[in-house]
């Protein structure tokens, strides 16, 4: 890093440079080597997160936020107070809602700050490896219950410093044009997922039958193999695009901005998508621990599926139907009728719709009685196929149009949708106490489908904005 009269000057590879470095990589399954090592980083990553997320509301509602144990939490009292003068007196289930939401809103609001301080300060590889120190450090704090709050802020910081980053230095492994980049944030995908699938099974399990402080001991232990996983792969990543760039060395010319304009235009409907689909960990955690039969009698097993379980369906889902969607796409790229990147986004949200439709058929046909785990199934088919057709496409959208100064930053910045997203799913998720539960899930269904017309809505403005034909 060079210093000129006391400011940074920016450290970045030339277009040529980039090229002859991305030239020099190894392939692996017609990728760059470092693509693996990235997805295994994110596998782990996304374990931990998952391992937290799967527990996290069983844990408030059944334990932590129980009148004997609530005065324990340092700091739990004032905030409740906080969130009642905003939203009036909350039960135990709405404060577990509110609180779900804001933390996993404040997971995709720091990346902002994590972007920034990577390509301004840091660097991405050092800002990802303290934000895997931090996100460890916070699942194990997890363990000891007045350290909740902190716990919770620990692994919020952490994860800002992590995502941005270990995202945009995907696409940095391709130069501009490599027609490979989306399939390598569809692969990249998967190991999210992965993750995701197994997190439920280790830690969810550990936590859900033998002890709390288990499922979130295991969270943090599969956060620090991540890191170690990270650190060994550092010869293959991609050298950090920008290291330190002084905020007036930043200036965006027409195209960049109309860029950044067009992002901002999608920020509004992507935050909706995410308040539908987060019910997830939420209120759909809480129908398949009070209102579902999870009965399940087959010939090598009998018994009851955890609850924590069905939060391992929507990425083992995904991990199935990658290569499916994926397959579809270039089926449909040889014929020319691959759709649009917002067609594709609004069919996601549609898809999104229809499986809270599904959830209140199920709520109907109930009666009151506990519905049939097969629902649960359909749900987590439909709403994954939905996922698939606006996650991945979303980042691989990003890392193309952004420029390539401020690409974490703006990673960062499409992940605010997130934030949004589920705060938005935790204000919803307050209603299930008082609601019905089919009209609750009318009420999602609803929101997700205003959210597909509004992308198509949004496709020819965007079109014409750019002169892109991909939207």
């Amino acid at each position: 890093m060079h210093v000129i009269d006391g400011e940074c000057s920016t450290i970045a590879m030339s277009d040529k440079q980039h090229r002859n470095w991305c030239g020099r990589q190894r392939q692996l399954f017609g990728h760059p080597r470092g693509l693996t090592f990235l997805f295994a980083t994110e596998m782990w990553e996304r374990f931990s997160y998952y391992g937290m997320r799967a527990l996290l509301v069983i844990y408030m509602v059944r334990y932590l936020l129980l009148p004997e144990r609530a005065d324990l939490v340092i700091g739990l009292a004032p905030l409740r107070s906080l969130f009642e003068s905003i939203f009036g007196p909350l039960g135990v289930q709405p404060f577990a809602s509110h609180l779900y939401g804001f933390y996993t809103g404040f997971v995709y609001l720091t990346p902002i700050f994590g972007g920034l301080i990577a390509d301004r300060l840091l660097g991405q590889r050092r800002t990802v490896m303290l934000g895997a120190s931090l996100m460890a450090l916070g699942h194990f704090m997890m363990a000891f219950e007045p350290l909740f709050l902190f716990a919770i802020l620990t692994i919020i910081l952490g994860s800002g410093c992590f995502k941005p980053n270990i995202s945009s230095q995907v696409g940095s492994l391709y130069v501009q044009g490599d027609s490979r980049r989306d399939r390598a944030y569809s692969i990249f995908y998967v190991g999210i997922n992965l993750g995701a699938m197994l997190a439920p099974l280790v830690a969810g399990t550990l936590g859900e039958e033998i002890g709390w402080p288990y499922g979130f001991g295991a969270a943090g232990i599969g956060m620090m193999i991540g890191l170690a996983v990270y650190i060994y792969a550092s010869p293959l990543l991609p050298p950090d695009a920008l290291r330190c760039a002084p905020r007036d060395k930043i200036r965006l010319d027409a195209s960049e901005r109309s860029v950044v304009v067009a992002l901002l235009f999608l920020l509004l409907p992507t935050s909706l998508f995410w308040a539908t689909y987060e019910q997830q960990g939420n209120t759909i955690a809480l129908w398949a621990s009070d209102f579902t039969d999870r009965s399940i009698n087959l010939i090598f097993w009998r018994g009851e599926i955890p609850v924590t379980w069905f939060q391992a369906f929507n990425p083992f889902m995904i991990l199935a139907f990658t290569p499916l969607v994926l397959g579809l796409w270039s089926w449909q790229a040889r014929r020319s009728q691959e759709p649009s990147t917002l067609s594709k986004m609004a069919f996601g949200c549609f898809a999104c719709a229809v499986s809270y439709l599904i959830m209140a058929v199920a709520a109907w046909q109930s009666g009151g009685d506990k519905a049939n785990w097969l629902w649960l199934l359909a749900y987590f088919v439909i709403i994954t196929m939905g996922e698939l057709y606006l996650s991945p496409i979303g980042l691989s959208l990003v890392s193309k149009l952004s420029p390539a100064r401020m690409v974490s930053a703006m990673m960062g910045l499409w992940l605010t949708t997130n934030f949004v997203g589920n705060l938005l799913a935790g204000w919803l998720g307050s209603f299930w106490s008082t609601m019905d539960k089919m009209s609750f899930f009318l009420m999602i269904a609803a929101l997700a489908s205003i959210t597909g017309i509004v992308f198509l809505i949004f496709r020819k403005p965007l079109r014409t904005m750019l002169n892109v034909e991909a939207f």
